[in-house]
Protein backbone atom coordinates (compact mmCIF):
# COMPACT_ATOMS: atom_id res chain seq x y z
CA UNK A 1 0.00 0.00 0.00
CA UNK A 2 2.93 2.18 0.14
CA UNK A 3 2.44 2.86 -3.73
CA UNK A 4 -0.70 5.52 -3.03
CA UNK A 5 0.72 7.14 -0.17
CA UNK A 6 2.64 9.93 -2.62
CA UNK A 7 -0.64 9.73 -4.84
CA UNK A 8 -3.02 10.86 -1.43
CA UNK A 9 -0.12 13.28 -0.69
CA UNK A 10 -0.15 14.78 -4.04
CA UNK A 11 -3.99 14.68 -4.08
CA UNK A 12 -3.91 16.54 -0.57
CA UNK A 13 -1.27 18.83 -1.53
CA UNK A 14 -3.61 19.68 -5.07
CA UNK A 15 -6.90 20.33 -2.78
CA UNK A 16 -5.27 22.96 -0.95
CA UNK A 17 -3.09 24.76 -3.52
CA UNK A 18 -5.97 25.10 -5.39
CA UNK A 19 -7.48 28.83 -5.89
CA UNK A 20 -10.40 29.69 -4.03
CA UNK A 21 -13.48 28.88 -7.02
CA UNK A 22 -16.07 31.38 -8.50
CA UNK A 23 -19.04 31.74 -5.83
CA UNK A 24 -22.51 31.26 -7.30
CA UNK A 25 -24.37 34.71 -8.01
CA UNK A 26 -27.97 33.21 -6.55
CA UNK A 27 -29.73 36.36 -7.59
CA UNK A 28 -28.76 36.25 -10.89
CA UNK A 29 -31.27 34.47 -13.45
CA UNK A 30 -28.61 32.59 -15.00
CA UNK A 31 -27.94 31.21 -11.79
CA UNK A 32 -28.84 27.77 -11.75
CA UNK A 33 -31.57 26.72 -9.13
CA UNK A 34 -32.76 23.78 -7.26
CA UNK A 35 -36.40 22.72 -6.51
CA UNK A 36 -37.74 19.26 -5.02
CA UNK A 37 -38.99 16.73 -6.80
CA UNK A 38 -41.21 13.34 -6.09
CA UNK A 39 -39.50 11.62 -3.52
CA UNK A 40 -38.33 8.00 -4.51
CA UNK A 41 -40.43 4.95 -3.49
CA UNK A 42 -37.51 3.03 -1.28
CA UNK A 43 -34.87 5.27 1.30
CA UNK A 44 -31.66 3.85 0.07
CA UNK A 45 -28.06 4.84 -0.80
CA UNK A 46 -25.35 3.32 -2.81
CA UNK A 47 -27.39 3.55 -6.12
CA UNK A 48 -25.67 4.49 -9.38
CA UNK A 49 -28.85 5.35 -11.63
CA UNK A 50 -28.49 5.38 -15.21
CA UNK A 51 -31.46 7.20 -17.89
CA UNK A 52 -33.24 5.67 -21.41
CA UNK A 53 -35.64 7.23 -23.04
CA UNK A 54 -36.02 10.24 -20.71
CA UNK A 55 -36.36 7.53 -17.74
CA UNK A 56 -34.23 7.34 -14.96
CA UNK A 57 -33.65 3.46 -13.46
CA UNK A 58 -32.47 2.95 -9.86
CA UNK A 59 -31.67 -0.66 -8.77
CA UNK A 60 -30.50 -2.24 -5.56
CA UNK A 61 -29.41 -0.13 -2.79
CA UNK A 62 -28.52 -0.24 0.73
CA UNK A 63 -31.14 0.16 3.38
CA UNK A 64 -30.91 1.65 6.63
CA UNK A 65 -33.09 -1.39 8.47
CA UNK A 66 -32.88 -5.67 7.54
CA UNK A 67 -32.01 -7.23 5.24
CA UNK A 68 -29.62 -3.83 4.85
CA UNK A 69 -29.89 -4.51 0.92
CA UNK A 70 -32.29 -5.19 -1.38
CA UNK A 71 -33.15 -5.76 -5.28
CA UNK A 72 -35.77 -3.29 -5.32
CA UNK A 73 -36.07 -1.31 -8.81
CA UNK A 74 -38.25 1.72 -9.85
CA UNK A 75 -38.00 4.50 -12.72
CA UNK A 76 -38.71 7.77 -12.48
CA UNK A 77 -40.48 9.50 -15.70
CA UNK A 78 -39.15 12.82 -15.42
CA UNK A 79 -41.88 14.57 -17.87
CA UNK A 80 -44.72 12.92 -15.31
CA UNK A 81 -42.53 13.44 -12.39
CA UNK A 82 -43.88 10.04 -11.19
CA UNK A 83 -41.73 6.72 -10.36
CA UNK A 84 -42.88 3.42 -11.31
CA UNK A 85 -41.91 -0.23 -9.64
CA UNK A 86 -40.46 -2.31 -11.94
CA UNK A 87 -39.42 -6.34 -11.94
CA UNK A 88 -36.53 -6.36 -9.29
CA UNK A 89 -33.06 -7.62 -9.94
CA UNK A 90 -32.86 -11.18 -9.54
CA UNK A 91 -30.68 -11.10 -7.06
CA UNK A 92 -30.69 -8.54 -3.99
CA UNK A 93 -27.07 -5.84 -4.86
CA UNK A 94 -26.20 -2.66 -3.48
CA UNK A 95 -23.23 -0.19 -5.88
CA UNK A 96 -24.43 -2.20 -8.74
CA UNK A 97 -23.41 0.23 -11.27
CA UNK A 98 -26.32 1.02 -13.84
CA UNK A 99 -25.55 1.58 -17.77
CA UNK A 100 -27.85 2.04 -20.94
CA UNK A 101 -26.69 1.14 -23.68
CA UNK A 102 -28.26 -0.87 -27.02
CA UNK A 103 -32.13 0.53 -26.13
CA UNK A 104 -31.12 -1.95 -22.67
CA UNK A 105 -30.26 -1.10 -18.74
CA UNK A 106 -27.02 -3.27 -17.67
CA UNK A 107 -26.25 -3.27 -13.91
CA UNK A 108 -22.51 -4.76 -13.63
CA UNK A 109 -21.33 -6.07 -10.55
CA UNK A 110 -22.09 -4.60 -6.93
CA UNK A 111 -21.82 -6.07 -3.44
CA UNK A 112 -24.24 -8.34 -1.36
CA UNK A 113 -24.57 -8.53 2.30
CA UNK A 114 -25.42 -6.18 4.88
CA UNK A 115 -22.38 -4.16 6.12
CA UNK A 116 -20.04 -5.29 7.20
CA UNK A 117 -20.50 -8.53 5.31
CA UNK A 118 -20.37 -7.57 1.68
CA UNK A 119 -19.40 -10.46 -0.85
CA UNK A 120 -18.37 -8.67 -4.47
CA UNK A 121 -20.19 -10.25 -7.80
CA UNK A 122 -18.96 -10.54 -11.20
CA UNK A 123 -23.02 -10.62 -12.29
CA UNK A 124 -23.99 -8.76 -15.06
CA UNK A 125 -27.92 -8.26 -15.28
CA UNK A 126 -29.87 -7.03 -17.65
CA UNK A 127 -33.05 -5.59 -18.52
CA UNK A 128 -35.17 -4.86 -21.21
CA UNK A 129 -37.49 -2.37 -20.39
CA UNK A 130 -40.18 -3.16 -23.12
CA UNK A 131 -40.35 -6.53 -21.73
CA UNK A 132 -39.95 -5.50 -17.81
CA UNK A 133 -37.34 -7.94 -17.36
CA UNK A 134 -33.97 -8.36 -16.29
CA UNK A 135 -31.71 -11.21 -17.58
CA UNK A 136 -28.18 -12.41 -17.31
CA UNK A 137 -25.38 -10.45 -19.53
CA UNK A 138 -22.05 -11.03 -19.91
CA UNK A 139 -20.28 -11.50 -16.59
CA UNK A 140 -17.59 -9.18 -15.60
CA UNK A 141 -13.49 -11.50 -15.60
CA UNK A 142 -13.40 -10.37 -11.50
CA UNK A 143 -15.94 -9.97 -8.99
CA UNK A 144 -15.68 -5.69 -8.75
CA UNK A 145 -17.80 -3.20 -6.80
CA UNK A 146 -18.24 0.67 -5.97
CA UNK A 147 -16.71 1.33 -9.38
CA UNK A 148 -17.80 4.01 -12.14
CA UNK A 149 -18.97 2.97 -15.27
CA UNK A 150 -19.65 5.22 -18.66
CA UNK A 151 -21.83 4.34 -22.06
CA UNK A 152 -20.31 5.67 -24.76
CA UNK A 153 -22.54 3.90 -28.13
CA UNK A 154 -22.66 0.62 -27.81
CA UNK A 155 -20.10 0.46 -25.25
CA UNK A 156 -20.08 0.54 -21.00
CA UNK A 157 -16.75 1.45 -19.66
CA UNK A 158 -15.81 -0.12 -15.96
CA UNK A 159 -12.92 1.87 -14.31
CA UNK A 160 -12.08 1.41 -11.07
CA UNK A 161 -13.71 0.16 -7.04
CA UNK A 162 -12.74 -2.51 -5.43
CA UNK A 163 -11.86 -5.78 -5.73
CA UNK A 164 -11.43 -8.75 -3.42
CA UNK A 165 -8.25 -9.53 -2.40
CA UNK A 166 -8.51 -13.49 -1.57
CA UNK A 167 -11.50 -15.65 -3.17
CA UNK A 168 -13.41 -15.97 -0.38
CA UNK A 169 -13.27 -12.49 0.48
CA UNK A 170 -17.09 -11.44 2.24
CA UNK A 171 -16.33 -8.56 4.66
CA UNK A 172 -15.48 -4.96 3.82
CA UNK A 173 -12.13 -4.67 4.63
CA UNK A 174 -11.19 -8.00 2.57
CA UNK A 175 -11.36 -6.05 -0.85
CA UNK A 176 -8.77 -4.01 -2.24
CA UNK A 177 -8.81 -0.42 -4.44
CA UNK A 178 -8.13 -1.02 -8.48
CA UNK A 179 -7.37 1.22 -10.92
CA UNK A 180 -8.37 -1.46 -13.60
CA UNK A 181 -10.42 -0.97 -16.49
CA UNK A 182 -12.34 -2.86 -18.54
CA UNK A 183 -15.28 -2.03 -21.57
CA UNK A 184 -18.26 -4.30 -23.00
CA UNK A 185 -19.04 -4.65 -26.12
CA UNK A 186 -22.53 -5.29 -26.23
CA UNK A 187 -23.01 -6.17 -29.44
CA UNK A 188 -20.45 -9.30 -29.09
CA UNK A 189 -21.10 -9.47 -25.22
CA UNK A 190 -17.32 -9.64 -24.83
CA UNK A 191 -15.42 -7.79 -22.40
CA UNK A 192 -11.66 -6.36 -23.21
CA UNK A 193 -8.86 -4.42 -20.77
CA UNK A 194 -8.49 -0.69 -21.40
CA UNK A 195 -5.40 1.08 -20.10
CA UNK A 196 -5.75 1.41 -16.54
CA UNK A 197 -6.43 4.92 -14.05
CA UNK A 198 -3.37 6.78 -12.94
CA UNK A 199 -5.39 6.54 -9.41
CA UNK A 200 -6.54 3.05 -7.98
CA UNK A 201 -10.30 4.28 -6.19
CA UNK A 202 -13.48 3.81 -5.08
CA UNK A 203 -16.77 5.74 -4.37
CA UNK A 204 -15.95 8.23 -7.26
CA UNK A 205 -18.23 9.08 -9.64
CA UNK A 206 -18.15 9.50 -13.93
CA UNK A 207 -19.38 11.08 -16.65
CA UNK A 208 -19.01 11.53 -20.57
CA UNK A 209 -18.18 14.59 -22.39
CA UNK A 210 -17.26 14.61 -25.85
CA UNK A 211 -16.76 11.16 -25.83
CA UNK A 212 -14.12 10.91 -22.83
CA UNK A 213 -14.79 9.82 -19.40
CA UNK A 214 -14.41 12.02 -16.45
CA UNK A 215 -13.71 10.15 -13.28
CA UNK A 216 -13.13 12.62 -9.88
CA UNK A 217 -12.89 12.87 -6.39
CA UNK A 218 -13.73 9.08 -4.39
CA UNK A 219 -11.67 7.50 -1.58
CA UNK A 220 -8.65 4.99 -0.76
CA UNK A 221 -8.95 2.57 1.76
CA UNK A 222 -4.84 3.15 3.35
CA UNK A 223 -4.05 0.20 5.12
CA UNK A 224 -2.53 0.90 8.68
CA UNK A 225 0.10 -0.53 10.59
CA UNK A 226 -2.44 -2.36 13.09
CA UNK A 227 -3.92 -4.14 9.88
CA UNK A 228 -7.28 -2.02 9.62
CA UNK A 229 -7.99 0.47 6.49
CA UNK A 230 -8.69 4.33 7.20
CA UNK A 231 -10.74 5.96 4.31
CA UNK A 232 -9.05 9.18 2.79
CA UNK A 233 -10.81 10.93 0.22
CA UNK A 234 -9.08 11.72 -2.80
CA UNK A 235 -10.05 15.22 -5.23
CA UNK A 236 -7.93 13.90 -8.27
CA UNK A 237 -10.07 14.74 -11.84
CA UNK A 238 -8.84 12.17 -14.45
CA UNK A 239 -9.62 12.25 -17.59
CA UNK A 240 -10.06 9.01 -20.40
CA UNK A 241 -10.02 8.37 -24.18
CA UNK A 242 -11.57 6.18 -25.44
CA UNK A 243 -10.15 6.96 -29.08
CA UNK A 244 -6.30 6.98 -27.88
CA UNK A 245 -7.11 4.62 -24.83
CA UNK A 246 -5.44 7.46 -22.46
CA UNK A 247 -5.36 8.94 -19.17
CA UNK A 248 -4.87 13.05 -18.54
CA UNK A 249 -5.12 14.20 -15.36
CA UNK A 250 -6.58 17.62 -14.53
CA UNK A 251 -7.16 20.17 -12.34
CA UNK A 252 -8.72 18.25 -9.12
CA UNK A 253 -11.97 19.14 -7.10
CA UNK A 254 -11.85 21.70 -4.41
CA UNK A 255 -12.77 19.68 -1.61
CA UNK A 256 -11.65 16.10 -1.57
CA UNK A 257 -15.43 14.86 -1.63
CA UNK A 258 -15.85 10.67 -1.97
CA UNK A 259 -19.46 9.10 -2.52
CA UNK A 260 -20.23 11.77 -4.29
CA UNK A 261 -22.35 12.04 -7.46
CA UNK A 262 -21.49 13.42 -10.89
CA UNK A 263 -22.83 14.35 -14.46
CA UNK A 264 -22.62 16.21 -17.60
CA UNK A 265 -24.60 19.12 -19.28
CA UNK A 266 -23.53 21.19 -22.52
CA UNK A 267 -19.95 19.84 -22.08
CA UNK A 268 -19.60 20.53 -18.46
CA UNK A 269 -19.10 18.48 -15.54
CA UNK A 270 -21.22 18.77 -12.57
CA UNK A 271 -20.34 17.14 -9.25
CA UNK A 272 -22.20 16.51 -5.78
CA UNK A 273 -22.30 16.15 -2.59
CA UNK A 274 -20.16 13.18 -1.00
CA UNK A 275 -18.98 12.11 2.93
CA UNK A 276 -15.82 11.98 4.54
CA UNK A 277 -13.90 9.84 7.60
CA UNK A 278 -11.12 11.96 8.26
CA UNK A 279 -9.86 14.10 9.74
CA UNK A 280 -13.35 14.58 11.06
CA UNK A 281 -16.77 12.95 9.69
CA UNK A 282 -18.90 14.90 7.40
CA UNK A 283 -21.55 14.79 4.89
CA UNK A 284 -21.17 17.42 2.10
CA UNK A 285 -23.55 19.91 0.55
CA UNK A 286 -21.09 21.29 -1.68
CA UNK A 287 -21.79 21.03 -5.38
CA UNK A 288 -19.19 22.04 -7.93
CA UNK A 289 -19.18 22.65 -11.74
CA UNK A 290 -16.13 22.20 -14.10
CA UNK A 291 -14.90 23.61 -17.22
CA UNK A 292 -12.81 21.74 -19.32
CA UNK A 293 -12.32 24.39 -21.56
CA UNK A 294 -10.04 26.22 -19.20
CA UNK A 295 -9.72 23.05 -16.54
CA UNK A 296 -11.27 25.16 -13.94
CA UNK A 297 -13.92 24.69 -11.17
CA UNK A 298 -16.68 26.44 -10.06
CA UNK A 299 -19.18 26.76 -6.88
CA UNK A 300 -22.77 25.82 -7.65
CA UNK A 301 -25.48 26.85 -5.52
CA UNK A 302 -25.42 23.74 -2.71
CA UNK A 303 -27.67 20.95 -2.14
CA UNK A 304 -30.83 21.62 -0.10
CA UNK A 305 -30.23 18.14 1.12
CA UNK A 306 -26.60 16.83 1.92
CA UNK A 307 -25.94 13.08 0.82
CA UNK A 308 -23.66 10.42 0.12
CA UNK A 309 -24.01 7.67 -1.79
CA UNK A 310 -26.83 9.47 -4.00
CA UNK A 311 -27.56 8.83 -7.56
CA UNK A 312 -27.67 11.33 -10.14
CA UNK A 313 -28.76 11.52 -14.01
CA UNK A 314 -30.01 14.39 -16.46
CA UNK A 315 -33.21 14.62 -18.46
CA UNK A 316 -33.53 18.01 -20.55
CA UNK A 317 -32.04 20.98 -18.75
CA UNK A 318 -32.45 19.59 -15.47
CA UNK A 319 -30.06 17.27 -13.23
CA UNK A 320 -31.50 14.68 -10.95
CA UNK A 321 -30.21 14.13 -7.30
CA UNK A 322 -32.12 11.15 -5.33
CA UNK A 323 -31.32 8.83 -2.41
CA UNK A 324 -28.28 8.57 -0.47
CA UNK A 325 -27.72 8.85 2.90
CA UNK A 326 -28.54 12.29 4.80
CA UNK A 327 -25.55 10.93 7.54
CA UNK A 328 -21.83 9.29 7.69
CA UNK A 329 -22.51 5.75 7.17
CA UNK A 330 -25.76 4.20 6.59
CA UNK A 331 -28.81 6.24 7.11
CA UNK A 332 -30.87 6.08 3.66
CA UNK A 333 -33.06 8.86 2.20
CA UNK A 334 -35.99 8.94 -0.36
CA UNK A 335 -34.77 12.94 -0.95
CA UNK A 336 -35.27 14.08 -4.33
CA UNK A 337 -34.28 17.30 -5.66
CA UNK A 338 -33.50 18.84 -8.80
CA UNK A 339 -30.78 21.22 -10.51
CA UNK A 340 -32.69 23.35 -13.30
CA UNK A 341 -29.68 24.86 -15.12
CA UNK A 342 -30.70 27.71 -17.33
CA UNK A 343 -30.52 27.48 -21.24
CA UNK A 344 -27.35 29.37 -22.50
Amino acid sequence: MNAILPTLLAAALLAVSTPSPAQPDAASPSAPRWSRVADASLARQEIYPAVLDGRIYVAGGILSDAPGFTAYVEAYDAAANTWRKLSPLPEGRHHIALAAAGGKVYGIGGFSGAIPDWRAHATVFVYDPKLDRWTPGPALPQPRAEGVVAAIGDRIYLIGGRMPASADAVHISQHADTNRGEVLDVRSGQWKRIADAPTARNSAAAAVIGNKIYVVGGRQMVVQPNGGQRPVNVATLEVYDPALDRWETKSPMPLAQGGLAAASHDGRLYAFGGEQFVPERKVFAEAWVYDPASDRWSALPPMPTPRHGHGTAVVGNRIFLMGGGEKVGVAASRAHEALDIPAQ
